[in-house]
């Protein structure tokens, strides 16, 4: 990929991304350069981890970068725009993983009709699995969507949505992943109580979620269809497909995506204040 990279923040989703794209070579080490607040620790430990650039320059890093991604923290999104406003161009590329913060917060703050593209990755993304939605701004054009979806995808899979729909993929994708962890905690548990040992019931509770993820994912089968392929009138997991839909299994998932995306509306509304 053309040009130079910024990267605004310095955290867990900061290191993730830059991991993948280096590892795909979308940028050379020499070409990104991160700055953060004030943790000099981290500026440090990414410098001689990365070989990138660091800095604690805004305007050295607006001046010298088209691609800029906006990794902090929710809160500190309005202090941030309002030390970057005067270096913002139209020609930028602004990418923002901030949860509940839109485009129309960011554009509204940076004026110029700047380039602004918001997404909505997970923690997979550490592992190189993330889901992750992106939606563009009012003022972004096909190529800065592009630029976005190949960072994202060095990552894990990526989806194009219209903003509107990125309370619904922080309910589903954006907080799925500690869905599938208690489920996994509960599968463990479960497997002691049953008679094995921690360890033994852990490994075959992980191997087992991933197994099943894998062939949704390489078979190409809707998962209905699978769960049927595997459930026999009678038989073991019919017992065990029973005694959780009587519990209400189905109804609380959908119930869980539902409040973490009305908790992501209310996070909106919260910000734009």
């Amino acid at each position: 990929m053309e040009g130079r990279l910024g990267i605004i923040g310095a955290g867990s989703m900061a290191e993730a991304l830059l991991k993948g794209m280096l590892s795909c070579k979308l940028f050379s080490s020499g070409d990104v350069f991160v700055i953060n607040r004030k943790n000099d620790e981290r500026l440090n430990f990414f410098r001689e981890n990365y070989s990138v650039n660091t800095t604690r320059d805004y305007k050295e890093l607006l001046n010298g970068c088209r691609t800029i991604i906006i990794a902090v923290k929710p809160k500190d999104m309005g202090e941030l725009l309002s030390h970057i406003r005067e270096y913002v161009t139209r020609n930028h590329i602004i990418i923002s993983v901030a949860a509940g913060i839109d485009t129309g917060f960011i554009e509204n703050r940076l004026g110029k009709g700047v380039q602004v593209v918001r997404a909505m990755p997970n923690t997979s993304c550490q592992v190189k699995e993330s889901a992750t939605a992106i939606a563009r701004g009012r003022y972004t054009g096909d190529e800065a969507i592009k630029v976005a979806e190949e960072i994202f995808s060095s990552v894990g899979k990526v989806v194009i949505v219209e903003e509107q729909a990125l309370d619904a993929v922080t309910g589903l994708s954006g907080s799925g992943p500690a869905y599938v962890y208690l489920m996994l905690e509960a599968l463990t548990e479960a497997g002691i109580k049953a008679g094995l040992v921690r360890e033994i019931s852990e490994q075959l509770a992980i191997q087992t979620v991933f197994g099943a993820a894998k062939m949704a994912l390489e078979s190409g089968e809707a998962p209905v269809h699978l769960r049927r392929k595997v459930t026999s009138p009678g038989g073991t997991t019919m017992a065990g497909i029973n005694t959780l839909q009587q519990m209400g299994f189905t109804a609380s998932i959908m119930e869980a995506v539902r409040n973490a995306a009305e908790r992501s509306r209310q996070m909106m509304m919260e910000n734009s204040r």
